[in-house]
């Protein structure tokens, strides 16, 4: 947790602030060890307080890493200790909210909305945090066991993600709240595989079906994501052929991950062998994404992005082929950047036909 707040203080200097302040349950749980309902404040010389209303207050006691948990009313409540605390300082803050914004300037002369302090800090892995994204990794390597041995012709979408999420949550592993889904999981067959983020229904798995199962959960916190398409019956040729094609792609793609590397290069890779194999236009989002604390972290693995591998960060490689109307096939893995990368889901990437 030291370290971690060196680093937070390190990128906040480099933007000629002296002092943290978080509303996100995400940089409050990186700076502090509790995730809850509260504001996070570091100041320059390390010194780490959590400003929580009373019904967090305890929590915050006990899951909090060498932090002063100060109590205060929801609202203006902890506005006001916070601004008692901060007024004078020069402020960096994750805050989204306009009106507290606003209340803040009116008090606080030199704060400034940025974001890039903490996203800096959490886009490289410490060790603890990659063992936690290993055995997230392994627990969802688990559950595409249980999707071979359950899966099954007349099955409900909906049914399968039960059977998964009762899995997951027996194993302490949870939905990530992602705001753009309405469920945890998606579990797409046949023609709803062709939506990359569909929405899991009560359609019935019929034979000849593909069916892309994309599991993203979170484990004490950090998320992993993890795609497999499995095979209900024999599929069509076209399907297999896709396929066969999304697999190459995705170990071109691994084989290309090593620091240093342009983002934008592992992009490239994946959509140049679909491109030649004339499914260009049916790969139809980018290739992968950072993961941690949130779904989708920095660095993108787009061929828009600016960015380069750097060493442990943990990132996704994913292409896919969706064909309207049809059928979808993506495969995705989890990984730790190294000079050989730390690929961290084992579940087979061959066909598995159920």
């Amino acid at each position: 947790m030291k370290q971690r707040r060196k680093n937070l203080l390190k990128y906040a200097q480099k933007i000629n602030c002296d002092t943290l302040v978080t509303f996100e349950p995400e940089n409050l749980f990186y700076m502090t060890g509790f995730w809850g309902e509260a504001i996070g404040l570091l100041e320059k010389n390390g010194k780490t307080t959590i400003i929580a209303p009373e019904l967090e207050v305890g929590r915050a006691k006990e899951e909090s890493e060498d932090c002063n948990v100060v109590t205060a009313e929801r609202g203006t409540g902890l506005l006001s200790s916070l601004i008692a605390k901060i007024k004078k300082n020069r402020v960096c803050t994750d805050c989204q909210n306009y009106s507290t914004m606003v209340t803040l300037k009116k008090h606080v002369p030199k704060i400034t909305p940025n974001t890039e302090p903490f996203y800096n800090s959490r886009i490289i892995k410490d060790q603890k945090e990659i063992l936690i994204l290993k055995k997230a990794s392994k627990i969802i390597d688990e559950m595409f066991e249980i999707c071979y041995k359950k899966m099954k012709v007349g099955q409900k979408e909906s049914e399968l993600q039960t059977i998964l999420m009762t899995y997951a949550m027996e194993q302490e592993m949870f939905g990530t709240g992602y705001k753009s889904t309405l469920n945890p999981l998606i579990v797409a067959g046949g023609p709803n595989g062709a939506l990359p983020h569909a929405q899991v229904t009560q359609r019935k798995f019929k034979k000849g079906d593909l069916v892309v199962t994309d599991l993203t959960l979170r484990y004490k916190g950090y998320v992993s994501d993890a795609t497999r398409t499995f095979a209900i019956g024999r599929i069509s040729s076209q399907a297999k052929e896709a396929y066969d094609i999304v697999q190459e792609s995705q170990s071109i793609g691994l084989k290309a991950v090593r620091p240093d590397v342009d983002c934008k290069e592992i992009d490239l890779a994946c959509r140049k062998y679909i491109e030649e194999k004339n499914y260009g236009k049916h790969f139809i989002h980018s290739t992968g994404h950072g993961i941690g604390l949130e779904v989708h972290e920095f660095p993108t693995i787009s061929h828009r992005s600016d960015a380069k591998l750097k060493e442990n960060m943990a990132i996704t490689v994913e292409p896919g082929i969706y064909v309207e109307n049809k059928f979808g096939v993506r495969i995705e893995d989890s990984l730790i950047v190294k000079e050989r990368p730390i690929i961290m889901h084992k579940f087979t990437k061959d066909l598995v036909t159920v």
